[in-house]
């Protein structure tokens, strides 16, 4: 067979004579070619931002969903293939339901991240199943404090202050290295992901995008909400305004 993966990409099982599995790697890929997702850990709690492509013009603002609530002090944003992001919302949406109707409390940020990691390595050990084309960012708040983790295609999990993923992701975590995570608010943060959202996107070769975000924080009541519309939008025009200032200025 002639290819990339010459015959050893034909199942998520199979490792290459130099071991690699080679379905991981495409999974990887379809993530790191749709919008950019960034996650900030703050000091007061976390802020999840997604560029949502506009595909059409037709589509209703607001739709398709990239940032869901899955229990009362966490949320999810995803990236790559949407539709497996959603399976991966309502996975995290049954086990913290069964969670808590089990030990009678909410479930805690790296517990969840420790299911929804293994459930996604459980589709590169069989068969008859393909890697999920997705990754997960979750935020949560607890008695440990405000979490931000990132779970990877392979169930690879790791917890971040500042993490990106999606095509944007080298230029989004070069602009979140420059940032002190540790003294910047949620409110702060909602503004950061705008500018590095409207910083890597390119007018002239990108489609437009709709900035969808939301957090969880001390002000929320340690709540996983959308970040309300005006204060987003408010926060889109300084980006703009910044960056216009930054082109003139150059």
């Amino acid at each position: 067979m002639s290819g990339v993966g010459s015959g050893y990409d034909l199942a998520a099982t199979t490792f290459s004579p130099d071991g690699r599995l080679f379905q991981l790697e495409y999974a990887g890929k379809a993530v790191d070619s749709a919008g950019t997702v960034v996650g900030l850990r703050c000091k007061d709690g976390v802020v999840l931002g997604v560029e949502k492509v506009i595909r059409s013009k037709l589509l209703v603002k607001g739709s398709n969903r990239h940032v869901h609530s899955v229990d009362t002090g966490m949320g999810i944003a995803v990236a790559g293939v949407l539709p497996d992001g959603r399976y991966m919302v309502n996975r995290a949406i049954s086990e913290a339901a069964n969670y808590k109707s089990f030990y009678g409390q909410p479930m805690l940020g790296h517990v969840m991240c420790d299911r929804l990691s293994q459930f996604m390595h459980l589709f590169s050990l069989y068969g008859g199943v393909r890697p999920m084309g997705t990754t997960v960012f979750l935020a949560a708040y607890d008695r440990n404090g405000p979490q931000l983790y990132q779970i990877e295609p392979s169930g690879i999990s790791q917890r971040y202050f500042g993490c990106a993923s999606g095509k944007g992701r080298q230029q989004a975590r070069t602009e979140i290295e420059k940032l002190d995570l540790k003294e910047l608010t949620c409110a702060q943060a909602v503004k950061e992901i705008a500018r590095i959202m409207y910083t890597i996107h390119d007018e002239t070769k990108d489609k437009p995008f709709e900035l969808e975000m939301s957090w969880v924080s001390d002000d929320t009541g340690r709540k996983h909400v959308r970040v309300p519309e005006e204060v987003v939008s408010a926060a889109v025009e300084e980006a703009k305004r910044a960056i216009e200032e930054a082109d003139m200025s150059d």
